[in-house]
């Protein structure tokens, strides 16, 4: 990778701006990841959070550390998260939500706004769910026979002051991603679950440090080391693989000229959904918990087994990435859809009737891929971890937020190069390769 791509960065005034908004978001994000919300004791809690494993660690690091810190951001963006999975899963069954879908941009804002308004309605609920729990962890043991409260005066005013409090730092993350997606660079959700799980990384080592001081053994840092970058390595594998469908234009003459008869590709990547089934099945994961805090029969019991992590944890994870790789699949790619712009083109798949044909064709290659691309996935993001917790790494960083970590990184660059080479420069790859190409299977 040349640096001359990256030096070509300062020559774009209006990519310039972009990322040095983003990077301006990014730190008052992180800024308020340290104010803690009033009437807690930030040491206590961290102290529980880091005896806690599992689902705890995991929302821990998905909100950048802010629950640890009892922060205003605690909630993190996993609310939103969770509002946008119910806004599409309304739209496969609910016909209004699927015709505003159909709109286009007009109707795209109206489920943005209805996705706003889930997401508050959930982050008070949340909210209140943490304020019962955060009350119920007084009196915890914080080690050397000491006991610590980390609510001071519990009660109502507590409770509605944490509802109000994390509700609206809820609200302030997502207008903060939202800014970031139209006047920034990349996706602003994405990116700030990324900042909060790069931030994790130097306390995670020091941690690690700490912990065995003296007794650092070079084979399992050597084994960390190799697990990361074998990770790192599949997951760039597998991102850049596509299936590319061979499509042939029909050749039509428009007065003396000709037009059509060119070959071209349909890419279909074999994760097309990207980074989104392990955000979503963490978030998924939370719920329960809300739930238990609430004292909702029978989210007891299915919160302290999720909560404990081992194989049932493991495998409940694994079984709702598969499902949200073929669910966001399903609703982000319309084989049907593709199928009429294809006739529309004039445009077929050599040796396949255009139209239902087309369309069954299309949909069968991607459940193929997309079945490969969900086992990938889950295995990315469930192995790594089952390692981690064999050679005692004290931090949650394992194969999920490695995935989200490089696979923004990737969708950013990819952004980046795309602002380059409009303006006519080289790309990051420097001038041999101006685009970062897709791997072909």
């Amino acid at each position: 990778m040349a640096f001359g791509g990256f030096a070509n960065i300062t020559k774009v005034p209006e990519l310039r701006r972009r990322i040095l908004f983003t990077l301006g978001m990014l730190a008052v994000y992180r800024i308020g990841v340290f104010i803690t919300a009033p009437g807690v004791d930030r040491n206590v809690m961290k102290s529980v959070v880091a005896g806690s494993g599992g689902l705890l660690g995991m929302f821990n690091l998905f909100s950048g550390g802010a629950l640890e810190n009892l922060s205003i951001f605690a909630l993190g963006i996993m609310p939103y998260v969770s509002a946008s999975i119910i806004m599409q899963l309304l739209g496969m069954v609910y016909k209004p939500i699927d015709e505003l879908r159909k709109e286009g941009e007009q109707g795209r804002r109206k489920i943005d706004q209805y996705t706003r308004y889930g997401t508050i309605l959930l982050s008070a609920f949340q909210a209140f769910g943490i304020a019962m729990y955060l009350e119920g962890l007084n009196n915890q043991d914080i080690g050397a026979g000491r006991y610590g409260d980390v609510v001071g005066t519990p009660g109502w005013g507590f409770r509605l002051m944490t509802v109000i409090t994390l509700t609206t730092g809820t609200a302030f993350i997502m207008w903060i991603g939202e800014q970031i997606t139209e006047r920034g660079i990349s996706n602003g959700i994405s990116l700030i679950i990324m900042a909060g799980i790069v931030a994790d990384i130097p306390s995670g080592i020091g941690a690690y440090v700490a912990q065995n001081a003296g007794n650092i053994q070079p084979l399992t840092v050597a084994g960390i080391a190799g697990v990361v970058l074998a990770t790192v390595a599949t997951i760039v594998f597998f991102e850049r693989g596509q299936r590319r469908i061979p499509i042939v234009y029909s050749r039509r003459q428009v007065g003396r000229r000709v037009y059509g008869g060119q070959t071209a590709h349909l890419p279909l990547k074999v994760n097309t959904a990207g980074t989104i089934p392990p955000i979503f099945a963490s978030s998924l994961l939370v719920f329960p918990a809300t739930l238990a805090n609430l004292q909702v029969p029978g989210m007891q019991a299915l919160e302290r087994v999720i909560s404990g992590g081992g194989w049932v944890f493991n495998t409940g994870y694994a079984l709702l990435i598969v499902f949200f790789c073929f669910f966001y699949t399903a609703v982000t790619f319309q084989a049907v859809d593709v199928a009429d712009n294809l006739k529309k083109q004039q445009a077929n798949i050599p040796g396949i009737r255009p139209g239902k044909a087309t369309a069954e064709y299309i949909d069968r290659v991607l459940t193929r891929i997309t079945f490969g691309g969900a086992c990938y996935v889950a295995t990315v993001c469930v192995i790594p971890t089952i390692i981690a917790a064999a050679l005692r790494v004290p931090f949650q960083f394992g194969g999920t937020s490695m995935m989200i970590v490089v696979g923004v990184a990737l969708d950013t660059a990819n952004q980046i190069e795309a602002h380059l080479i409009t303006r006519r420069y080289e790309g990051l790859t420097g001038p041999r390769a101006t685009r970062i190409r897709g791997r072909r299977d």
